[in-house]
């Protein structure tokens, strides 16, 4: 029997309406001065002003850094920190996808112990930090649980990541109701990325029972409801079904980690601004291949969470999963190669040494060199 170790440090609100606990949380955590972390359109929304008046009416003093791009950047970070420093915050409010709540993440570690994002870039956060609420409007990252900050440093075309248990968010709220307004190709790509949270951590060497039971889970979530959220956001059953499907792929990731997928994705996005979970979807079917070679039974049980008529195909094996996600990529809109979203081939060294700077490399099912990674960056194309 596997030995093996999980917790799950945090309190999570889930339902329609659960954003009016916002104020509650706030209070447990001893919020006098609240710092809000959105993106730019968020910030412009009637949701971002229902969470800006709870606070207030609570009597909690509000400011709001909406500055934050697709790819947070360590200069992001820094803006955010500086200004958090202005207003004296004491708690973050991360209101919005992936990127916000990274920038949330960083700054939390920042402003706690001082110098810059990079200084802690792998597992050099000291301890606690300051407290955080993460308020998911995506259904995909899963950041909300998750012990993982990914800032892009622009200075070597590298996504660094700060790891450590200490910052999850205190309090992460899940509302489907915040979900209505995704444009269908945002709804595509966090799907799919939370989908591929799901589908890495459980073929991870390092998953475990707990880890695989939230991303079977997870699977059967996301693969049974993407399609449908992708055509209608409000549809609410969907969206409620992908936001915990994301939740459940997020825990399940934070212990289990990922693969080449991230690995290979992270130099992607940073070397050419593709956006995270387009890459990741690009990437998927291509390492769904190679990895098919090291499946172990799980490969039939993931065609059938994707697949319409929720079971693997007749006669499945292995290669033919790779098949089966190009047929959902298709249906949801991602694009097919790298090429569709301007890669070229001039970095690609770089971005394989980088790929193989990744953790998520040594629990991949099957074992990778540069070499492969150099060749699953040309059969992406």
């Amino acid at each position: 029997m596997d030995t093996f170790t999980f917790s799950v440090p945090q309190n999570i609100i889930f339902g329609k309406g659960s954003l009016a606990k916002l104020p509650e949380c706030a209070k447990k955590l001893s919020a006098k001065k609240a710092f809000i972390l959105t993106g730019p359109h968020l910030a412009k929304t009637a949701h971002c002003a229902n969470v800006i008046s709870g606070l207030q009416e609570a009597g909690i003093e509000t400011a709001v850094f909406s500055d934050i791009e697709g790819n947070p950047s360590t200069d992001t970070v820094a803006k955010a920190a500086a200004a958090y420093k202005d207003f004296g915050g004491d708690t973050i409010i991360a209101f919005g996808g992936g990127s916000p709540m990274d920038v949330a993440k960083a700054v939390a570690v920042v402003v706690t112990y001082g110098g810059e994002v990079a200084d802690y870039e792998g597992f050099k956060v000291p301890g606690p930090v300051t407290p955080m609420i993460a308020i998911p409007t995506t259904a995909g990252t899963g950041s909300e649980v998750t012990a993982f900050s990914v800032i892009t440093d622009h200075s070597r075309n590298y996504k660094l990541t700060v790891c450590s248990y200490d910052i999850i968010p205190k309090y992460a709220i899940l509302d489907p109701a915040l979900l209505s307004a995704t444009p269908a190709g945002i709804a595509a790509a966090c799907g799919i990325d939370a989908f591929i949270h799901a589908e890495e951590s459980y073929i991870s060497k390092a998953a475990s029972p707990f880890t695989e039971m939230m991303s079977e889970k997870a699977m059967e979530l996301i693969g049974g409801n993407i399609r449908a959220f992708v055509a209608d956001r409000t549809n609410e059953e969907a969206a409620a079904a992908m936001l915990q499907g994301s939740l459940y792929a997020g825990i399940a990731f934070s212990w289990a980690r990922l693969g080449d997928v991230h690995a290979m994705s992270h130099p992607v996005s940073a070397y050419f601004n593709v956006a995270h979970g387009v890459a990741n979807g690009i990437l998927l079917p291509v390492i769904a291949d190679y990895n098919a070679l090291a499946d172990m039974g799980k490969y039939r049980k993931i065609a059938g969470y994707i697949s319409p008529s929720h079971e693997a195909p007749a006669g499945f094996v292995p290669s033919m999963l790779g098949d089966e996600i190009r047929k959902l990529n298709h249906d949801i809109g991602i694009p097919a190669t790298l090429s569709d979203v301007g890669v070229t081939r001039e970095h690609f060294d770089a971005m394989a040494d980088d790929t193989m700077k990744s953790g998520n490399i040594a629990v991949n099912p099957r074992t990778t060199t540069k070499e492969d990674i150099l060749r699953l960056y040309e059969q992406a194309m």
